[in-house]
């Protein structure tokens, strides 16, 4: 199979869908990899380390698209992008249809055969393409938060960390999944003040034992986010329903009683954000203020630590993009009912049954695709 790489084009999206050592990989199994021109030079990936690898340079993403019959991204195809995709082409990567009807639309029409890493599950539970970024995300959500805490960044001018003799920050965590996990490690090793909510009660057992008194952890119910909400500096949002829009769960009466200068960080913006507040931002212009309250919503936060993000996704993706080159996508969603949940548009059909309610198209099951 021959598989194109394309350079982003997201605003500030440096990461790259394939390494020189997963187009080595592809390679050893036999099959072509397109690499356009500076796919990964941002992060220091060198045309010439692909061609080591076994890779093929183009100049042009055109040329990528229209050759490859399979096409593997990061981030969800801009509008030029989706244009240029055609009826049978695979389209492997994060796609977070939920709450983008213009992209869903674009797919639809477009014939391919799109596969979400964000939907596709792992055998121990869990979604496994998804975690490598989410940790990223929560981590970076509390440096984020920290830094526009700040009075210069429009925030109230206050240490996350405090010092002897003044208080720290009230960091609050919701959601208590594999972003929440990671930002309130951060949040506690900066000395922040720290509450985790969430609906599982056996989730916040297991944090409890690991952190003791070091945090609280809250069940989640609309009472308790008010509280914590109105008595936060930083407040992350974590919540995640596979392959469906984010609920809204701090609203906005609650962010008009916050502190002034208080921030919000919401990493669930990529399934269209979990404060009623919140709309997409870039790194290039992060934050806007509502009531007083910074928002930081930046849609692809992992994309400022690209490098680092590039090597942690090709370690959980590189598998099931050998499978898809290997057999076919209809072989290996047969022989793989994990990956088979990451098919979310195929044959101008929607697939994922998520993102057929949120959106309001008919669900078409994945099996009656498959032969």
């Amino acid at each position: 199979m021959l598989i194109g790489l394309p350079k982003e084009i997201k605003n500030n999206e440096f990461r790259v869908g394939l390494t020189p050592a997963s187009v080595r990989e592809l390679s050893a199994h036999g099959h072509s990899v397109l690499v356009q021109s500076g796919a990964g030079a941002d992060i220091g990936l060198t045309d010439e380390q692909y061609l080591a690898a076994g890779a093929t340079l183009t100049a042009d993403a055109k040329d990528v698209f229209a050759r490859a019959a399979m096409i593997v991204k990061v981030k969800e195809p801009q509008p030029q992008e989706c244009a240029m995709l055609r009826p049978g082409q695979i389209l492997y990567t994060y796609l977070h249809l939920a709450p983008d009807p213009e992209q869903t639309a674009a797919l639809i029409k477009s014939g391919a055969v799109c596969i979400a890493y964000e939907t596709i599950t792992g055998a121990g539970g869990g979604l496994p393409l998804l975690a490598p970024m989410s940790e990223v995300a929560g981590r970076m959500a509390v440096q984020a938060g920290a830094a526009h805490l700040e009075k210069s960044k429009g925030g109230m001018g206050i240490l996350l960390g405090g010092v002897p003799g003044v208080a720290a920050a009230h960091v609050v965590i919701i959601g208590a999944g594999v972003v929440g996990t990671h930002a309130l490690q951060m949040a506690v090793g900066m000395g922040a003040r720290v509450t985790v909510l969430d609906k599982s009660v056996d989730r916040l057992r297991q944090l409890d034992l690991v952190f003791g008194n070091r945090i609280s952890t809250i069940y989640s119910n609309a009472q308790s986010v008010e509280d914590a909400v109105l008595d936060a500096e930083l407040v992350i949002g974590g919540v995640l329903i596979p392959g469906a829009a984010a609920p809204k769960l701090v609203t906005r009466s609650m962010i008009s009683r916050m502190k002034k200068g208080a921030v919000v960080v919401d990493v669930a913006i990529d399934q269209g954000g979990c404060f009623e507040t919140s709309h997409a931002t870039t790194h290039a212009e992060p934050t806007y203020v509502v009531d007083g309250v910074v928002h930081y919503c930046v849609a692809n936060m992992p994309g400022a630590v690209a490098r680092t993000s590039t090597f942690a996704l090709n370690n959980a993706t590189i598998g099931h993009a050998v499978a898809l080159a290997d057999k076919g996508w209809q072989q290996a969603l047969k022989d793989n009912a994990h990956l088979k949940n990451g098919l979310n548009v195929a044959n101008g059909q929607v697939t994922y049954e998520a993102v057929a309610r949120d959106l309001g198209y008919p669900y078409v099951n994945a099996d009656t695709l498959l032969g």
